[in-house]
């Protein structure tokens, strides 16, 4: 127990994300689980690569997973126990596969969102309409939302970056309700105490009165208040992810559409159909935040004009 004790302290020390510090936990925890109890200092490299090899093999888990499970324990090592570790030959990191996302056409687009309503309406429209990913959107506070600059300004997003992008017209009405559903939220709150809100890293100490000040709110609040599981303080935190989830794929099969979607389905759509209306890639690429426009280069590879843009043959011959 002090040793995991010791690996959070160090990932909070870091700045780590909390689904990271709980990914890196579990995973520290299995190998260890794995070895019989035995304590990291005891074993190495070879150890290492036995737990990769079991879960690889008889678990069958993604590249990705196994990368993840990989990266706590080096963690684990490098950082928490000092050691740092050999070779570990073809167990360094599992190559991923490079797969094409899945993109919708704008009726199938409107077809799922139709299927939607009340707050999941106003998300994926977001998602669609803004690329956002799903916590970026979830975790949109009042203070990132400018109306009349119809921008977005998306803190803290993957890789720690901010950006800031487009707030579709059609979702300002919808945005507006949101807000004003969280400030009745709010002023409940205030009534019964619950003035704690997150802020990431040293922001809470910096504002301290953060929670008392409607700006800090969350646009789509959760409907009841919870514990930071860090802090351990009670307060009102964004909706849970798994509901715009469940919702998504009830509102495709709603739709009858025979795909495999979900929230991040509609990031990918946007991006394509930009590049169909002729926006150039380096706006697609601010837009959505990527570090390399290597990352954004995948979607002239789902654009609607067949495979890598090319005509069939059998169009022309046969008259298509």
């Amino acid at each position: 127990m002090r040793l995991m004790e010791e690996v959070r302290a160090r990932l909070r020390f870091r700045h780590y994300a909390y689904a990271t510090e709980k990914s890196y936990c579990y995973w520290i925890k299995r190998f260890i689980l794995f070895h019989n109890r035995r304590h990291p200092k005891e074993m190495g490299a070879a150890e290492i690569v036995g737990f990769l090899s079991y879960i690889a093999e008889h678990e069958n888990v993604s590249a990705s997973t196994q990368n993840q499970a990989l990266c706590g324990i080096i963690f684990l090592y490098r950082h928490v126990l000092n050691i740092e570790l050999g070779d570990l030959g073809e167990f360094s990191f599992a190559k991923k596969i490079k797969r094409l996302p899945t993109v919708l056409s704008r009726s199938e687009i409107k077809s799922v969102i139709s299927n939607l309503s009340g707050t999941h309406h106003t998300i994926a429209m977001l998602l669609y309409g803004a690329g956002l990913r799903q916590m970026e959107a979830l975790r949109l506070r009042i203070t990132d939302v400018s109306f009349d600059r119809r921008e977005l300004l998306v803190r803290n997003g993957k890789g720690g970056k901010d950006r800031i992008t487009v707030l579709p017209a059609a979702c300002i009405e919808p945005m507006k309700q949101e807000i004003e559903q969280s400030r009745r939220l709010f002023e409940k709150d205030m009534t019964n105490g619950f003035d704690y809100i997150y802020l990431p890293d040293a922001l809470n100490r910096k504002f301290v009165n953060a929670g008392k000040e409607f700006r800090w709110r969350y646009v789509f609040s959760s409907r009841s208040t919870s514990k930071d599981p860090r802090s351990k303080r009670i307060g009102r935190h964004h909706l849970h992810k798994k509901g715009i989830q469940r919702a998504v794929s009830v509102a495709a099969k709603s739709a009858g559409l025979d795909k495999y979607i979900t929230c991040h389905t509609f990031r990918h759509s946007f991006a394509t159909h930009l590049l169909e209306s002729g926006y150039d890639i380096r706006t697609v690429q601010e837009l959505l935040g990527h570090a390399n426009v290597q990352t954004t280069m995948i979607y002239t590879h789902v654009l609607n004009r067949g495979a890598c843009g090319v005509v069939s043959p059998a169009d022309e011959v046969l008259g298509v």
